[in-house]
C-alpha cells in the first residue's frame, strides 16, 4: 500500500470536513473526524493543527471547520476547470451531435456564454461568448436557477421583464417556476422559442463542490432541426453535464422546496 504523505492526509481531512461540513452546517471534534475517517486520532489531531496554522481550517469550541480561504481556493479551481475542462466537454457533445453546443453561466438576471464548440455542419457561425440573455427566456436560464428556491428565483428575476422574450417565453414568475419545476423533473430543460423565433435547445445544469448549479451545458440550434431529436439530444446534454460536474470536482445537489 502507498504511503500516505503529509499533503495527502492534509487533502483527505479536508475533503472529510467539507462534506461533514455541507451535510450538517456544524463543525467536527477531532475524535468524530478521526472515526469517520477510520484514522489514528493523534495523527488527525497534528493535521488540523497544521491545518489550522496555515488557515485551511478554523477552530471554534464546537470543532473544526474549513476556512473562508479554503472554500476561496476550490471556488477558483472550479472556476479554471469549468473553462479549461468545459471546452473539452463541449467538443465532446458537438462531435456526438453534430450541434452548436454552448457552456453558459449566471450573472444577475442574464445567462452568459463562456465558451462554446460548434458541430462543422451546423448554421450558427457568429461567436456567442460574451453574449447575454435574459435568464427567463435564455438557453440556460432554467438550468443555472436549478437548485434555486422559489424566493431564490424570484429574487434573481425581480426586475425582469416578462414580455421581452421569443413567442414563447413565459409570460410570469410563476410560468417560470412551472417550466422550471419540468425540467428538473425531466432532467434538461427545453427552450422552444423563448429567446427568439424559430430558436429551439436543451440545457442541463453543471455542479460545483458545494452541489450548487454553477453553469449550464446547452445544445442549441434551429428548432426544425433539433426539436424532433429533443429526447436524445437532452440526454446526451445531461449525461455531458454530469461528466462536467465529476472532472470539475462537483455532484448533483438536492432540489430545494
Amino acid at each position: 500500500m502507498a504511503k500516505r504523505t503529509s499533503m495527502g492526509r492534509s487533502i483527505e481531512v479536508l475533503l472529510s470536513l467539507a462534506e461533514h461540513s455541507q451535510a450538517t452546517a456544524s463543525p467536527w471534534r477531532v475524535g468524530q473526524l478521526a472515526s469517520t475517517m477510520e484514522r489514528d486520532r493523534s495523527q488527525v489531531s497534528r493535521t488540523l493543527a497544521q491545518s489550522l496554522a496555515s488557515g485551511l481550517v478554523d477552530s471554534t469550541r464546537l470543532g473544526y471547520r474549513p476556512s473562508v480561504m479554503t472554500y476561496g481556493i476550490a471556488q477558483a479551481l472550479t472556476s479554471q476547470r469549468l473553462r479549461t475542462d468545459g471546452l473539452t466537454v463541449l467538443e465532446r457533445l458537438a462531435e456526438l451531435t453534430g450541434e452548436a453546443c454552448f457552456l453558459g453561466e449566471l450573472f444577475g438576471d442574464s445567462t452568459v456564454t463562456v465558451a462554446e464548440s460548434l458541430a462543422d455542419d451546423t448554421d450558427l457561425f457568429a461567436s456567442w461568448v460574451g453574449r447575454a440573455y435574459p435568464a427567463v427566456s435564455s438557453d440556460a436560464g432554467q438550468a443555472t436557477l436549478w437548485d434555486a428556491s422559489a424566493d431564490e428565483v424570484e429574487a434573481v428575476l425581480g426586475s425582469t421583464r416578462f414580455d421581452a422574450g421569443g413567442p414563447n417565453a413565459a409570460l410570469s414568475l410563476r410560468e417560470f417556476l412551472d417550466r422550471l419545476e419540468a425540467a428538473r423533473l425531466r432532467g434538461y430543460s427545453v427552450i422552444d422559442e423563448e429567446a427568439e423565433a424559430g430558436l429551439f435547445s436543451v440545457a442541463a445544469p453543471v455542479f460545483d463542490f458545494r452541489g450548487e448549479a454553477i453553469a449550464a451545458l446547452q445544445i442549441v440550434g434551429e428548432k426544425p432541426r433539433l426539436a424532433p431529436r429533443v429526447a436524445k439530444l437532452g440526454a446526451a446534454c445531461a449525461a455531458a453535464a454530469r461528466d462536467l460536474t465529476a472532472l470539475v470536482g462537483g455532484h448533483d445537489g438536492a432540489t430545494r422546496d
